[in-house]
C-alpha cells in the first residue's frame, strides 16, 4: 500500500544510551530518508533520555479527571507537560518511536510518556460501544532493538503493547522495523533493518 508523504514527523527516542544506540542510529537513517523524500516535512524530536517525563502521581490524576473548565492554576500547571506532549502528537501525521527492549518490555521513560499522552477525552474517549481513539489518520513506525529478545515472540512484551496502546488512541497504521537478538548475528540483523528502512521510505 502506498503511504502518504509525511508532513510533520514526531520522533520519540526512548534509549537511555546516547552513544552506540542502535535505535538512535536506525531512527537517524529512517528520518533522513523520510525527510529526503519530502523536503518540506518538519521534524520534531522528543528525546526521553534528555528530559524524561515524570511519572504520574495522585495530583496529576486529580487534575486530569477534573473538567478542564474547573481546573485551578495548580492543576493546569500539573498538566502542562502532558498538554505539551499531547499537542506534539496531535500535530504530527507520522510518529517514529525508537526504542530498545529493556527486560522484555519498553523503557520506563517511554511508559511514562505513554501515560502522559493517553488521556480520556483528549486522545481517546469512552462510548456506548467501548473506547474510541481520537488520533486517527496517523502513521506510526516503531524502530526496535534488542540484545536477546526476538521481536514478536512470546517474551516480547514491548511490540504488542506499543501496537495495542497506539491503536487504543486511534493510530492503527503501525509498522515495525526490528533489529532484534543483536547478541547473535548483529551485522546481519542491522543490514536487514537498514533494508527495511529503504523499502519503507521508498
Amino acid at each position: 500500500m502506498t503511504q502518504p508523504a509525511p508532513r510533520h514527523i514526531l520522533r520519540v527516542d526512548a534509549s537511555m544510551r546516547r552513544e552506540g544506540s542502535v535505535t538512535r542510529q536506525l531512527a537517524d537513517a529512517l528520518t533522513a530518508r523520510l525527510t529526503a523524500s519530502q523536503p518540506n516535512a518538519t521534524l520534531t524530536r522528543r528525546d526521553l533520555a534528555d528530559n524524561a517525563p515524570a511519572f504520574i502521581d495522585e495530583s496529576w490524576i486529580g487534575a486530569n479527571f477534573t473538567p478542564a473548565d474547573a481546573r485551578n492554576d495548580d492543576q493546569r500547571a500539573t498538566l502542562a507537560r502532558s498538554d505539551a506532549l499531547v499537542a506534539e502528537l496531535q500535530a504530527a501525521d507520522t510518529l517514529v518511536i525508537a526504542t530498545p527492549i529493556y527486560n522484555f518490555a519498553v523503557p520506563a521513560a517511554l511508559k511514562a510518556w505513554i501515560d502522559l499522552i493517553a488521556r480520556a477525552g483528549v486522545t481517546f474517549k469512552y462510548t456506548e460501544n467501548g473506547p474510541v481513539g481520537l488520533l486517527t489518520g496517523k502513521r506510526a513506525i516503531i524502530v526496535l532493538a534488542s540484545g536477546g529478545t526476538q521481536s514478536g515472540s512470546e517474551i516480547d512484551f514491548a511490540t504488542p503493547y506499543l501496537k495495542h496502546v497506539l491503536g487504543f488512541i486511534g493510530i492503527t497504521d503501525v509498522e515495525i522495523i526490528a533489529a532484534d537478538q543483536l547478541g547473535a548475528g548483529a551485522d546481519e540483523k542491522l543490514a536487514a533493518a537498514s533494508e527495511a528502512i529503504e523499502r519503507l521510505a521508498a
